[in-house]
């Protein structure tokens, strides 16, 4: 015990009449490893807390990573504590270090205080669905530096907080998940318009994504080269591109089934070709009749 305790009580080096022992560094060290898992630990049984009170992933993260800090900060400052040091005495010292890393490491600087303003003025939120520099996909995650988004391919794309803030950034579910989306399609014509539009209208509003409000709307587009163009308009709460395509596969889907039950044709490209100035024509089967050829010579 003597020789633990003279080890204990050694005497590194002292700074102003302070003396920093063996002791002292140790319990530092256990001090900060254990106040770090120990903060981690608290930070994600606050988040599973508040997740299960029904809070939103963006506000979860927010508050999470709010109280991670704050914790962080108190573990600091018990091991200013542990070692006698006054908070007043680095007041000089970290004036300097924070202008040399904020020549070092702009960037860095940039990208934290960048996530800070995305957490707290919220233009983009952990579930919401993005677009940005003709990627679209769902963002998972906003970190201390980047921004990490799962694309609608599934691949993982991390994004600078810098640019989320500097470039243009479509957020397709910022307000609400309310998504308008059209569906294109030609019958021949010979059809009813009317009758189009009413069948149209009842496929559209028996989808159950498909909102009354806005109600849906069928347009008679135009008079087409082959076809009458009929557009299915509607609004739909769905949460991104994936869901609205799966939608409109679904329409597509009721309308073959309805049209072919009303005898309505899809129509499809035709083309009437005329042959002028040509003498009579003589067709001739060539082959065998289980691959006949029609070959057409003239006179």
């Amino acid at each position: 015990m003597e020789k633990f305790s003279s080890f204990w009580s050694y005497q590194l080096f002292q700074i102003g009449g302070m003396q920093y022992t063996v002791g002292q560094f140790i319990q530092l060290a256990l001090l900060l490893v254990v106040g770090y898992w120990v903060s981690k630990l608290l930070e994600k049984l606050f988040s599973k807390r508040l997740s299960r009170a029904g809070l939103r992933p963006h506000a979860v993260q927010t508050l999470q990573r709010v109280v991670f800090y704050l914790l962080i900060i108190g573990v600091a400052l018990a091991a200013l504590s542990l070692l006698n040091i006054p908070i007043a005495a680095f007041a000089f010292l970290t004036g300097a270090v924070a202008i040399g890393v904020g020549f070092g490491a702009q960037n860095i600087i940039n990208n934290f205080i960048s996530g800070w303003i995305l957490m707290t003025e919220q233009p983009v939120r952990v579930g919401d669905f993005i677009e940005i520099d003709e990627h679209t996909g769902s963002v998972e995650r906003i970190g201390n530096r980047s921004t990490r988004i799962r694309r609608v391919d599934g691949v993982h794309m991390l994004v600078p907080n810098s640019q989320m803030l500097e470039r243009v950034v479509v957020n397709w579910t910022l307000i609400d998940n309310q998504i308008r989306t059209t569906v294109r399609v030609g019958v021949a014509y010979g059809s009813q318009p009317g009758q189009v539009s009413e069948i149209l209208e009842q496929i559209i509003r028996s989808q159950p994504e498909v909102l009354t409000d806005p109600a849906p709307r069928i347009i008679f587009e135009d008079f087409g080269d082959n076809a009458l163009i009929f557009d299915a308009v509607c609004w739909c709460n769905v949460g991104g591109a994936s869901e609205l395509r799966q939608i409109r596969s679904n329409i597509r889907l009721s309308i073959s089934k309805r049209f072919s039950e009303e005898n309505i044709t899809i129509a499809f490209p035709q083309r009437d070709v005329h042959i002028d100035g040509l003498g009579p024509l003589q067709i001739e089967m060539v082959g065998s009749s289980a691959r006949a050829k029609a070959k057409v010579t003239s006179e």
